[in-house]
């Protein structure tokens, strides 16, 4: 892949994590609480974990996704898909950083 192509999606990435930090997140928190949002994150990260384990084939974060959501409104879990992908996002992230550290 080329070196300018790397550093653009890596800064579109950046600013897409700054529109979620300062835009989505605060929004989100407006219509739960806290202890929702803990336990609706807590699902989401044992989600995450499992989808990983069970497709880990490269390419399939499709369907890594739909298994996350399948499994979230089977827990009566109903948020908009902005919602979703917000918590997702953030317990990949979370996900990838314990298996970065445990690399080292």
């Amino acid at each position: 892949m080329n070196e300018g192509l790397v550093k653009i999606i890596l800064g579109l990435i950046g600013l897409l994590g700054t529109i979620v930090t300062y835009v989505l997140v605060p929004y989100l928190k407006s219509k739960t609480t806290k202890e929702q949002r803990e336990n609706i994150y807590f699902l989401v990260s044992l989600a995450v974990q499992a989808a990983e384990q069970i497709y880990i084939k490269p390419g399939q974060g499709e369907k890594k996704k739909e298994y996350v959501i399948n499994y979230l409104n089977s827990r009566g879990i109903k948020l908009t898909v902005e919602d979703l992908n917000i918590f997702i996002e953030a317990a990949v992230k979370e996900l990838n950083i314990i298996q970065d550290k445990a690399l080292e």
